[in-house]
């Protein structure tokens, strides 16, 4: 009898993690658990010609060098694009994710941004730039603390609106603005690593 309780807890145990598993699988296949998506915002394409993904990013676009912006370029947005925002942040910075460049409304039509920013005006004419964590707007580079690698994330969102920042106007703010206008999102990952 002891047994055939047993077997019995197991079997609805069992069924019981098969129907949470359906809804997990169910979430997932509909896009719902995709952070600040719209459920199955498409994957936009993000690639630089100066690094490949995960690959290292090279001096001249970190503080060790002439500290300008790599170039960025990515596949074209949905049709309903009303803007393009791009947030370049450090999830590996020793007091949580830092933020190196924030730039928003970006005209739909752009496909990339050139090197160079913040010495040139590489930006499309009615982008606007947020404050980075260095406290001033523009791009940072990457500049960790010499030890382990920093992984940077060069994430491009297609919007369906623009977006109205006051105040400070930094990433965090911008992440926030973003949240339910994701049309479709990418994210190119770089490393870099002081010696």
């Amino acid at each position: 009898m002891k047994q055939l309780r047993l077997v019995t807890r197991v079997r609805e145990r069992a069924a019981r993690a098969a129907r949470h598993l359906t809804l997990v699988l169910l979430f997932i296949s509909s896009g719902c658990l995709i952070s600040g998506g719209r459920g199955g915002a498409p994957a936009l394409d993000v690639s630089s010609d100066a690094f490949s993904g995960d690959g290292q990013i090279p001096v001249v676009y970190t503080c060790d060098g002439t500290d300008i912006s790599p170039p960025l370029s990515w596949a074209p947005v949905p049709q309903r694009t009303a803007s393009i925002a791009l947030l370049v942040t450090d999830p590996d910075a020793p007091g949580g994710t830092f933020i190196h460049w924030t730039v928003y409304n970006i005209p739909p039509g752009t496909r990339g941004i050139p090197a160079g920013a913040p010495g040139k005006n590489v930006l499309p004419a009615g982008s606007l730039e947020g404050v980075n964590d260095m406290g001033r707007p523009g791009y940072g580079g990457p500049c960790p603390p010499r030890g382990k690698p920093h992984h940077y994330h060069f994430t491009v969102y297609a919007l369906d609106s623009t977006i109205h920042l006051t105040g400070k106007r930094d990433g965090r703010m911008l992440a926030d603005a973003v949240t339910g206008h994701i049309l479709a999102q990418g994210e190119l990952v770089g490393m870099y690593r002081r010696a």
